[in-house]
């Protein structure tokens, strides 16, 4: 558990230095910018795109350190342990919930985002969490229509449709 605790502060660690460099950098609509001006407030615009992933990196990176100076100090217990970090139960279960994610990233290639989640909700909740069938594809498609409406329609972020694009077609054409 220790060594765990440690290798995995630095790799988050490590992916949130990433994405607090890739966040500063300047949107292709908008090339004026030079790196790291659209992690603040643009006058008359608001946030820049960069501001939210920049400061919730920023976040998690102080969040590591202060995991890594707890290892140091061996205050967690966590960094007091000397029991393996994953017995076969939770290897399983990393390697299903893996399996799982690494089938929704290959899905959003063909079915697109939304059609993904759609498969890895009813994998997830029905197959992993053995729930019933009302309760699995209740919560897979309202979670996917308010995804889209969030996304696509609210923020104006369009996420990859794969072959399912014709079936968003009349949604664009309502709310946009």
């Amino acid at each position: 558990m220790r060594r765990a605790e440690i290798v995995t502060a630095f790799i988050l660690g490590l992916c949130s230095l990433g994405l607090m460099w890739k966040s500063g950098e300047a949107p292709s609509w908008n090339p004026d910018l030079s790196r790291f001006d659209n992690i603040w407030m643009i006058e008359g615009e608001g946030p820049g795109s960069g501001f939210w992933p920049f400061w919730l990196s920023l976040i998690m990176l102080l969040c590591c350190i202060w995991i890594a100076v707890n290892w140091y100090r061996q205050t967690s217990p966590p960094s007091q342990s000397e029991e393996p970090f994953l017995d076969a139960y939770g290897k399983k279960m990393l390697l299903q919930v893996g399996g799982g994610l690494l089938g929704f990233l290959v899905a959003i290639y063909f079915v697109g985002f939304y059609g993904g989640m759609i498969l890895f909700m009813i994998y997830y909740t029905r197959f992993l969490g053995r729930h019933g069938w009302i309760a699995v594809l209740s919560i897979a498609f309202s979670l996917t229509v308010i995804s889209f409406f969030f996304f696509d329609i609210a923020m104006r972020i369009v996420l990859p449709k794969g072959y399912l694009e014709p079936l968003f077609i009349p949604l664009y054409d309502i709310f946009l």
